[in-house]
């Protein structure tokens, strides 16, 4: 569990940094038009918002990979919970694409994470703990 756990997080972490490329460097390249399904136009409007919007998932990136080098599983399932959470606003106010890419993978890891605490605590799964 422990393995499937931190493979979980990693992926999540490989994710936010390819939004962060996606929305740092490639916005108003073709792929980035193609993804974001916009015009060149629109890009050059909203560069500047999408530079900031990569830096946030570069951070997230790099603040969950931190919690692998420093065993910190309470912020990792923080910083999941997070994620997730942000995965559903965009979900409901963007495109419901982001529930797959963004959130699922999400929820995925931090359920892998639980398990491993509450098995190592020998203690049921629950919500309040």
């Amino acid at each position: 569990m422990r393995l499937l756990g931190t493979l979980m997080i990693v992926v999540v972490a490989l994710l936010h940094i390819a939004f962060a490329w996606l929305e740092m460097v490639a916005w108003t390249k073709p792929i980035g038009l193609s993804v974001f399904d916009m015009t060149a136009e629109e890009a050059a409007i909203s560069a500047q918002l999408a530079l900031n919007q990569g830096f946030y998932n570069l951070m997230l990136a790099v603040a969950l990979l931190s919690c692998l080098f420093y065993a910190s599983r309470n912020t990792a399932r923080v910083l999941l919970m997070i994620i997730i959470a942000v995965g559903i606003f965009g979900g409901l106010t963007v495109s419901p694409k982001i529930y797959l890419l963004q959130a699922l993978p999400a929820l995925i890891a931090w359920i892998l994470v639980r398990a491993h605490v509450a098995r190592e605590n020998n203690t049921r799964i629950s919500f309040d703990k």
